[in-house]
């Protein structure tokens, strides 16, 4: 292929890309039930297998699933509703609390020679504002879940579509048996890494609750929960789930408690992150610390609060897609933490 021909095939790439990125976005209200639909079957798939195994039915096995997932998210919700409207309501009595304590703190280091005056600090840190924006991506992963009608009747439909898939795919492809393997060996990826992850996260935002509630700081299922959710971004989203929570502790408490409750966040990351999940994980899945800006920032334009907590869930997924596939195998070295770019096919 000459120069020309490739540069005029990476061109209609590039465009397509940018065709398919709006489409997306304009049909957002569409999409993002849709993903939330296959993140949720793919995490259940391995339930509704092992109850298929012990001799259930299909279709009771499905319900069952479905069951513990209206369940899960509805008591959630209503938890996770009733805290944000309480954190709500709250914010002007944190904000007067904050200027007191920033007083006290001012005073502290302009007593060494430093002159710092509160309007100063003001500018720069606005914990009510920060706060409101954590309350509002809440909101709007919140308002995604409302239609949750339609997020189960499409998981119940892709739970009974996986059960007949493999006997589509051999009457529909001529070399069956060598694309159901590569087939099955990558959901098995995408479903190992999901499942996982999302114990691990569950397993963060439980201690998060509970150390929050030992340390007396408002609101621990708020912070447990943005915990759990940001644990699906690596490398920056323990710290963006522990800001508001250490600034509310400063405003609610005082600069000890924030000082431990920031000490709690590192604590429980750091043994969840770096000795639990790597064992179970194994390595290989990273992304590079650029890919995750790029994608939170990508995501987020594209489908709001929903896409950036989806977003390296997607990524990840698009990284084992390309190790599968030889021929883009290199994209996944690129995107990879690792310079080695994990294992060739």
């Amino acid at each position: 292929m000459s120069e020309q021909h490739k540069g005029t095939h990476w061109l209609v790439g590039f465009a397509a890309f940018i065709v398919i990125i709006a489409g997306l976005k304009a049909a957002s209200q569409i999409v993002i039930p849709f993903m939330l639909s296959v993140f949720i079957a793919i995490i259940c798939a391995p339930a509704m297998s092992s109850l298929r195994k012990r001799g259930m039915p299909t279709w009771l096995s499905i319900l069952l699933v479905v069951l513990v997932i209206i369940v899960g998210i509805g008591s959630l919700a209503v938890l996770v509703g009733a805290s944000l409207d309480n954190f709500s309501s709250q914010l002007p009595s944190y904000r007067v609390r904050f200027a007191d304590e920033m007083s006290g703190l001012i005073q502290t280091v302009n007593s060494f020679g430093l002159q710092i005056s509160y309007e100063q600090v003001r500018s720069y840190i606005d914990p009510s504002a920060l706060m409101q924006m954590v309350a509002n991506a809440l909101r709007g992963l919140g308002s995604a879940l409302t239609n949750l009608v339609l997020v189960v009747m499409i998981v119940i439909f892709i739970l009974f579509e996986a059960v007949e898939l493999p006997k589509k795919l051999s009457l529909a492809l001529t070399d069956a048996s060598k694309s159901i393997d590569k087939l099955e060996s990558f959901i098995q990826s995408v479903n190992r890494y999901l499942v996982i992850k999302t114990l691990v996260s569950m397993l963060t935002g439980v201690l998060i609750t509970l150390a929050m509630w030992a340390l007396g700081v408002d609101f621990p299922l708020l912070w447990g929960v943005c915990a759990f959710l940001l644990n699906f971004v690596p490398n920056i989203g323990s710290i963006i789930a522990a800001v508001p929570a250490v600034l509310l502790a400063f405003v609610q408490l005082g600069g000890l408690s924030a000082g431990l409750t920031a000490g709690a966040f590192l604590m429980v990351n750091l043994i969840v992150g770096n000795m639990i999940e790597p064992r179970y994980m194994g390595k290989g899945l990273g992304l590079s610390t650029l890919v995750v800006f790029l994608s939170l920032l990508l995501w987020g334009w594209v489908f709001g609060p929903v896409g950036m907590l989806l977003s390296i869930p997607l990524t990840i997924i698009m990284k084992l897609a390309f190790e599968a596939n030889p021929k883009m195998h290199w994209l996944a070295v690129i995107i990879d933490s690792d310079s080695k770019g994990g294992k060739a096919p």
